[in-house]
C-alpha cells in the first residue's frame, strides 16, 4: 500500500497517469471515497494517459461510459446501486471486456466485480488536498506508480 498526498486536481490526475502507465486491457481498478473526494478526477487522469481525448465525466446517472483510447477505457459508477442482481451484472459485464475498467463505489458490486488489479481510495485532507491510497498485491505496480510520480507529492 502506498499513500500519496495531492494538493490539486492536476496532481490527482498525474498520480492516476502514473498508474495508467502500468495498466493493460482486462485490468480492473476500483476507486472509492466520499462524495467530492476526486474519484472522477482520478479516472480522468488515467483515461487521458490511456489516450482518451473526449471529455471524461461522472457516469452517476448513466452508470457507465466507454471511451476509446490507445486502450479502451470503461468508467462505471455504482453509487445508485444498493447491491447487485444477476440481471444488473449481466447489463454491466460488457464494460469489462477488452478494456481497462475503473469502478467508482465498488462496494455495491461486491460478489460480482472481477478481482481488481489495484484499489484506490481518496479522502479529503482539506478543501484542496486529498490523500490517495493505492493498494495492489503486486508490489511492483505500487513501486512503478511511486517512480512515475517522482518525489512524493
Amino acid at each position: 500500500m502506498i499513500e500519496l498526498e495531492s494538493a490539486s486536481p492536476e496532481e490527482t490526475e498525474r498520480i492516476a497517469a502514473a498508474l495508467a502507465a502500468e495498466l493493460v486491457s482486462g485490468d480492473v481498478i476500483t476507486v472509492s471515497g466520499e462524495l467530492g473526494a476526486g474519484k472522477t478526477t482520478f479516472v480522468r487522469g488515467a483515461a487521458r494517459a490511456l489516450g482518451v481525448e473526449e471529455p471524461v465525466t461522472s457516469p452517476t446517472y448513466t452508470v457507465g461510459h466507454l471511451y476509446e483510447g490507445r486502450t479502451p477505457v470503461s468508467h462505471l459508477d455504482l453509487y445508485r446501486f444498493d447491491g447487485m442482481s444477476d440481471a444488473e451484472w449481466g447489463d454491466l459485464e460488457n464494460y469489462f471486456e477488452n478494456a481497462v475498467a475503473f469502478v467508482e463505489w465498488p462496494e455495491a458490486g461486491a460478489g460480482f466485480l472481477p478481482v481488481p488489479r489495484a484499489t484506490v481510495g481518496l479522502r479529503h485532507l482539506g478543501e484542496t488536498h486529498r490523500l490517495i491510497v493505492l493498494s495492489s498485491t503486486e508490489k511492483t505496480l505500487e513501486n512503478s506508480v511511486l517512480a512515475g510520480v517522482g518525489p512524493r507529492v
